[in-house]
């Protein structure tokens, strides 16, 4: 994965044709001549009585519905079949949110879950630090499969033992697949964060054992073994046929709610392969190039690999193979891969590959339509991880539409901030300290001082004073925006089950600058632009938190593009699984989207309370959201208090206090709305009256008022 991991009436005339140019239909038939209607014997998605036998859920990689630059289209205006498709059969929803901090792995984390970072271990990703007992910190990666211990590159037995993926309670979090498999549909993952093994060190041993011939190949050559054992994998139903065929492990969740023994899976491609395509090689969304690695070796192609042709030709041959529930994970289109680098908005190789992968999913729709799956059987459920920030100067020429007219960038790539250079050259300032790199840094002090500690609030100070000439612009800048430490932190559902991850303090730094560690001196520049890299997220930003979710399936209104419903990454796994008629067996954070769902697929008592129910749901949202109101309101209150200097610390600490006994009070709002939101949804004898649901929403209403107010 990477790194990080409307149109007026005279543009829209000026490209129409153009756009219309970008969009070849591919005839493309299914290499497997099988259609897959047929499906997996023993499965049931149809729970609700929708119709629905497929499922196809797709994260982008930071692919954007709004656009960077006015004069040029979007991300999605120029993948017309995929945006065409989603408008003309559902509902793509414009008012969509990230948790924090919006990275890769945490996002799409959220979006599996439906919960939060507090509750699966990833707040901070695509890295993160952690403490050691001698109080020096370490990295981490967030890419480790889902029931690995924490994977520290440098150390095969770190000091922290808890899971990678965390729950408040110290177990390993529930995994996604889990409702799907009980229900007896195997699920199918291509290149989907943690669901796969993610590396060849800890991810190989943990699944196949410490002796078996997968880990004497990775050993031999990591290579091969990433090849042919990460980013591919099948988790199985109990009965499923397609892991009796060999190579299937047992797929163990020991800390899974409810249990969950005897259910196996398939690992990499070397076994996935010969199920889903026995007589040959899995091919491209195409039907005829063969999916390989960078030696040309058939399996998986490495995560910056997983363009949307080779994602989708994966997802198309699972389903035809019978697996009728398929997640996949495409990377963006705006980074120069396999080299490196990034593009601009506009630049020639950006719109070539968004071509690409218009050319992809119109091969994919025309490759399930002759398959039988389609808008009338199957759920289709398409987001993007994050947004991102665009950092670099003005394109030449000025109104280039990298449609008719490429443009190109003299100016090109985040600016890099070396903090300990600053802080030494700035503010005089050597606190020993590490930095979790980002344009939302986490800092993490030697020692791990308490909040509040003096040489805390120091060093709080400090970097909030610290400021940077912009190379693109000239102008001074406060590098620091925002700043939470954990009292905050808990607020926005940052604070995990590991108390050793938890930060020092995160800054939220303008979104142009990526803050990192460097030498404590400015000997080499501590301000200068990076041009591997050009597009910031991570940061709390309203360019990145915002971005979208595109829904198509029975019982999904065909709503268009729409900006009326604020819904965030928590709500895509409830919304889907009301759809199906299925259950987790946890509460997750988010609640379902039932303004996007037909009145005739959702319970009477909600149609009858439909009115107050959508106004709760709207401030449950805005109570519970890392990016809703409440935790914007607080995280201003945050950063002033923090960057204080009453006499004795006085606005710090009493506004650290009020910000606690609001926590708790949101807290327990939000254990009451929930049930309701939930029940609303999928108990067909949910009985509620008026009085109930409107006193939930005007005590909710009064604690927004009461973070306004800190």
């Amino acid at each position: 994965m990477s790194r990080r991991r409307v149109l007026s009436l005279a543009v829209a005339l000026g490209l129409t044709a153009s756009l219309a140019g970008l969009t070849s239909a591919v005839a493309t038939a299914s290499p497997n001549k099988t259609k897959a209607t047929n499906a997996q014997a023993g499965c049931n998605l149809d729970n609700a009585e929708n119709g629905i036998k497929h499922v196809v859920y797709l994260t982008f990689d930071n692919v954007h519905f709004s656009r960077d630059n006015p004069n040029v289209p979007s991300d999605l205006e120029q993948m017309p079949h995929l945006l065409n498709f989603i408008k003309e059969n559902g509902t793509l929803d414009n008012n969509h949110h990230t948790p924090l901090i919006a990275h890769t792995g945490g996002d799409i984390i959220s979006t599996l879950t439906g919960t939060y970072g507090d509750r699966n271990g990833m707040p901070v990703s695509n890295s993160f630090r952690y403490f050691n007992p001698n109080g020096t910190s370490s990295q981490a990666i967030s890419f480790a499969y889902w029931t690995d211990g924490l994977f520290d590159p440098a150390n095969p037995t770190p000091t922290d033992t808890r899971p990678t993926m965390v729950t408040p309670q110290g177990k390993v979090a529930p995994a996604p697949w889990v409702p799907f498999t009980r229900a007896g549909c195997d699920f199918g993952a291509v290149g989907t964060a943690n669901t796969v093994l993610e590396n060849t060190g800890p991810d190989v041993p943990k699944v196949f054992g410490a002796n078996s011939p997968e880990v004497a190949e990775a050993k031999a050559d990591p290579g091969l073994a990433s090849t042919d054992f990460v980013g591919i994998g099948v988790h199985c139903a109990k009965d499923s046929t397609h892991c009796k065929a060999g190579h299937a492990q047992p797929d163990l969740l020991p800390d899974e709610p409810g249990g969950y023994q005897n259910f196996p899976g398939l690992f990499g491609a070397k076994y996935v392969n010969p199920v889903i395509s026995p007589a040959g090689p899995v091919t491209a969304v195409d039907g005829k190039t063969p999916i390989t690695d960078d030696k040309g070796r058939p399996g998986f192609p490495g995560f910056d690999g997983m363009s949307a042709a080779n994602t989708l030709g994966y997802m198309a041959s699972m389903q035809e193979a019978g697996i009728p529930v398929t997640y996949g994970y495409i990377s963006d289109a705006h980074d120069r891969h396999p080299t490196g680098g990034a593009y601009g908005p506009g630049e020639a190789g950006y719109v070539k590959a968004l071509k690409d992968y218009d050319d992809a999913f119109a091969s994919f729709f025309q490759r399930l339509t002759h398959d039988g799956i389609n808008a009338d059987n199957t759920a289709f459920v398409i987001t993007s991880d994050e947004n991102d920030h665009f950092v670099g100067g003005a394109p030449s020429p000025a109104n280039c539409d990298g449609v008719h007219t490429p443009c190109t960038y003299q100016q090109l790539g985040e600016i890099n901030a070396n903090a300990r250079g600053l802080l030494s050259t700035q503010q005089n300032v050597t606190t020993p300290f590490q930095v979790h790199a980002d344009s939302a840094p986490n800092f993490y002090l030697d020692g791990n001082p308490a909040p509040g500690a003096q040489v805390t609030r120091d060093f709080e100070h400090a970097v909030s004073k610290l400021t940077a000439v912009n190379p693109i612009t000239g102008k001074t800048d406060k590098i620091q925006s925002y700043v939470a430490d954990p009292t905050e932190m808990k607020l926005l559902h940052m604070v995990t089950g590991d108390p050793a991850r938890t930060p020092t303090f995160t800054t939220f730094a303008d979104p142009n600058y990526y803050v990192f560690a460097g030498q404590p001196n400015c000997g080499q520049p501590c301000v200068a632009l990076g041009p591997g890299f050009a597009w910031n997220h991570g940061d709390f930003a309203p360019d990145i938190n915002r971005t979208w979710l595109g829904l198509v399936a029975p019982g999904v209104r065909n709503l268009g593009v729409t900006d009326k419903v604020w819904s965030d990454h928590t709500d895509i796994r409830p919304t889907l699984l009301a759809l199906l008629g299925l259950r987790d067996s946890y509460t997750g954070d988010g609640r379902a989207l039932f303004e996007l769902v037909e009145s005739e697929a959702l319970p009477d008592a909600l149609n009858d309370h439909r009115r107050s129910l959508t106004q709760l749901a709207a401030t449950f949202k805005q109570l519970n959201a890392c990016v809703g109101e409440f935790g914007s309101t607080t995280l201003a209150a945050s950063t002033k208090a923090l960057e204080s200097e009453t006499p004795g610390d006085k606005q710090y600490t009493d506004t650290m206090k009020k910000l606690t006994d609001l926590g708790t009070k949101r807290d327990a709002l939000v254990a009451r709305i929930q049930p309701v939101l939930d029940r609303a949804v999928t108990d067909y004898d949910a009985e509620f009256t008026e009085r109930q649901i409107s006193k939930l929403n005007r005590e909710g209403q009064d604690l927004l008022k009461q973070a306004k107010h800190v």
